[in-house]
C-alpha cells in the first residue's frame, strides 16, 4: 500500500504559492467562506451570489484557489461544487509555526474548530425564530433577512423590523438583492410592534444590526428571545456618487453574508442558549464590525 505524504510538511516554494494565492481579497473570501462550508462546499452560483462577485471574474479566482490545491472540485448534476481543502491550511498553519511553538496546530478538521462544518439539512416543525432589528428597517436588517432565509434551508425563519421604520426598504437594497437572485417582491418596511402583542409568535433570537437600535431599549417580544448584537456602518449614510453608495451596499452585503454564513453553519439546534450567546457574540466582532460595537464587546 502506498503511504500518502505527510500533508502538515510544506516546502518554502509550496507555502509561496499559497500565500500567493491567498494574497487576492477576494481570493481570500472564498476561501474563508468555504471553510465554513467545509467538508461539503457550495455551487459556483452560490459562491458568487454569497460574495457578489460576477461569474467571470469569479472562475479565475476559484482556478487559482484549486491550482494551488486549497479548493477540489466536483460535479453533481448540472453543479460544479468547490470544497476548500482544510489539509490545506493546516499545512499552511504547520509551516508558519514550525520551530517556534511548542503546542502541536490544531488541524481544521477537528471538532474544536472555530466555525464548525455545515451540518447536514434536517426537516424540522420549529425552526429557529430569528427578527434582525435596524433602526430604519431597510438595508441591513432588510438584507440580512433575505440571506438568513435562503441559507438557513428550513433551519431558520429570519424577519426584519425597525424601532423607526422607513416608508420603504432602500432601492440600492432591494436592487442589489434582485441582481443576485433573491426574491425581493414581498419586502417591505415595518416597525417591530407587529412583532409584539397576542398574536405575534414567540421568537428565538433578535439580532440588532445597527448601533442605534441596539442602545434603543428593545421591547418584551413573546417568548424573551435571546439578543445579540452585529453592529455595522450604515450603507444608507454614504455620501459622494452613485457608485461609491452602491460600493457601500455591497460591503454591508459582504460583511452580512460572512456572519450569515458562520451562524447557520452552527450546530445551533444542539446547543443550549448558553453555548450559542458566546459564539454569536464572536460572529459579531468579525471584520466590518463597528467601534462602538467592538468597545462594547471588548
Amino acid at each position: 500500500m502506498t503511504q500518502k505524504p505527510e500533508a502538515s510538511k510544506l516546502e518554502s516554494s509550496d507555502a509561496v504559492a499559497l500565500f500567493g494565492a491567498l494574497a487576492q481579497p477576494t481570493r481570500l473570501e472564498i476561501f474563508r467562506l468555504l471553510m465554513r462550508y467545509r467538508p461539503h462546499g457550495l455551487a459556483a452560483g452560490d459562491i458568487g451570489r454569497l460574495l457578489a462577485v460576477a461569474h467571470n471574474t469569479l472562475s479565475s479566482h476559484l482556478g487559482a484557489l484549486e491550482q494551488v490545491g486549497l479548493l477540489a472540485s466536483r460535479r453533481e448534476g448540472r453543479h460544479i461544487i468547490f470544497a476548500a481543502q482544510a489539509p490545506r491550511a493546516d499545512a499552511l498553519l504547520a509551516f508558519l509555526s514550525d520551530a517556534c511553538c511548542t503546542e502541536g496546530i490544531v488541524p481544521c478538521t477537528s471538532e474544536t474548530a472555530a466555525i464548525p462544518a455545515r451540518r447536514e439539512y434536517v426537516a424540522s416543525d420549529h425552526p429557529l425564530r430569528v427578527l434582525v432589528v435596524c433602526t430604519g428597517n431597510s438595508a441591513r436588517s432588510i438584507m440580512a433577512e433575505a440571506v438568513l432565509n435562503r441559507e438557513g434551508l428550513g433551519r431558520i425563519q429570519a424577519f426584519s423590523a425597525g424601532s423607526r421604520p422607513q416608508e420603504a426598504p432602500h432601492p440600492l437594497a432591494l436592487g442589489l438583492l434582485d441582481d443576485l437572485g433573491y426574491d425581493v417582491s414581498g419586502m417591505r418596511s415595518k416597525s417591530w410592534d407587529q412583532f409584539l402583542g397576542e398574536d405575534a409568535a414567540e421568537l428565538d433570537l433578535v439580532i440588532t444590526v445597527c448601533d442605534d437600535a441596539e442602545e434603543t431599549a428593545c421591547p418584551t417580544f413573546p417568548g424573551a428571545p435571546m439578543q445579540i448584537h452585529w453592529g455595522l456602518d450604515d450603507p444608507a449614510a454614504a455620501v459622494g456618487p452613485q457608485s461609491a453608495k452602491r460600493a457601500a451596499f455591497l460591503r454591508s452585503y459582504r460583511d452580512l453574508t460572512a456572519r450569515v454564513t458562520a451562524f447557520i453553519n452552527l450546530p445551533f439546534e444542539q446547543m443550549t442558549l448558553g453555548e450559542l450567546a458566546p459564539v454569536l457574540r464572536a460572529i459579531g466582532r468579525m471584520d466590518g464590525a463597528t467601534k462602538r460595537s467592538l468597545a462594547r464587546a471588548a
